[in-house]
């Protein structure tokens, strides 16, 4: 069997269970004090895999280099992944994770404002199949969950599709892990920075009169217990590290689009732990969204597959069975 499918079942798992694993601790942490511990470790745990991409690409970091990854990791990381976070204090891990994954349709069309991507009709009825899915597992006639925590998802999802469009040059010039590590890396100084200006007196008193109380006066190493210590390294060593590890090397071993199998999965699995884990209701509104959102995630994908039909049984066949070279 190639150890590639093991890669993107694990990235599946690792993934799957993000938001479940965030909700255990989200009360214990400061909402950006978390996020930057898990993507310091997760940065730094990737290092090996980033140096290994660095020479397959003979490339180079150079300071403007760098400069890139401040950047991406400052939209991607920083400002995406805080707001997530804080999503999950206002809305259920079930719905955080569902709303999350119309990610990739946001892709697409980042990709054809900022790349120019070729994007076909079923790339258009894919993003409003998300919208269709979206719709419904809100049910905004019936709504249950506090709107603050879906309009906070929802700009988690486009600015982190914005960072996978920006850092599409990045990732063909230095390889995918080492782009993710480098800027979980620039993204944890950043955060750093941050927290050490929310100490500052003025400040503090600014956003606290601003009603962002949660981001003054931030700590870094309060909150840590030996009831969560188990689940804080879940997230940052298997979660940030392990999931991003699993996920380009399954890419590797296999191919993208057998790597896409893992945002196939994550909207039918999260929602399933979330109720396993956490006791939560998934109503049924829910799984004809999450049905909904599979069926356009595949759409989606439509394009891709007619390319590699196209091309000939040799060339997707290659592509279905691709081995890693060099190992």
């Amino acid at each position: 069997m190639n150890r590639g499918y093991i890669f993107i079942f694990l990235a599946t798992i690792f993934f799957s269970s993000m938001e479940v694993a965030l909700k255990t601790v989200a009360g214990d942490f400061n909402p950006m004090q978390l996020t930057c511990t898990r993507f310091l470790v997760g940065g730094i745990l990737l290092i090996p895999f980033a140096l290994r991409g660095l020479r397959q690409h003979n490339a180079t970091v150079t300071p403007a280099a760098w400069k890139g990854f401040a950047w991406l990791g400052f939209v991607g990381l920083v400002v995406s992944m805080m707001l997530y976070q804080v999503s999950i204090l206002y809305a259920p891990a079930s719905v955080v994770s569902v709303l999350f994954s119309c990610n990739p349709v946001l892709v697409l069309g980042f990709a054809c404002l900022i790349l120019h991507a070729d994007i076909r009709p079923q790339h258009i009825a894919a993003l409003v199949m998300e919208v269709a899915a979206a719709v419904i597992i809100i049910d905004p006639l019936h709504i249950s969950v506090d709107p603050t925590g879906i309009v906070l998802v929802l700009l988690s999802a486009a600015t982190f599709a914005l960072y996978a469009v920006l850092g599409k040059k990045q990732c063909a010039q230095y390889s995918g892990v080492a782009v993710t590590c480098f800027s979980c890396l620039a993204a944890s100084a950043e955060m750093i920075v941050l927290m050490l200006i929310s100490h500052i007196g003025p400040v503090a008193s600014l956003l606290e009169s601003a009603g962002m109380g949660m981001f003054a006066n931030m700590p870094f190493f309060t909150g840590y217990t030996a009831d969560n210590i188990l689940n804080v390294l879940y997230i940052c060593v298997f979660v940030t590290a392990g999931g991003y590890a699993c996920y380009f090397m399954g890419m590797e071993a296999t191919s993208a689009m057998q790597g896409s199998l893992v945002f196939f999965f994550k909207p039918v699995l999260a929602p399933i732990l979330a109720m396993i884990v956490l006791g939560e209701s998934i109503p049924l509104n829910m799984w004809f969204g999450i049905a909904l959102m599979l069926v356009a995630s595949v759409v989606s994908m439509i394009p891709t597959w007619e390319a590699l039909i196209a091309a000939g049984p040799f060339v997707f066949s290659h592509l279905l069975h691709k081995r890693p070279q060099g190992r």
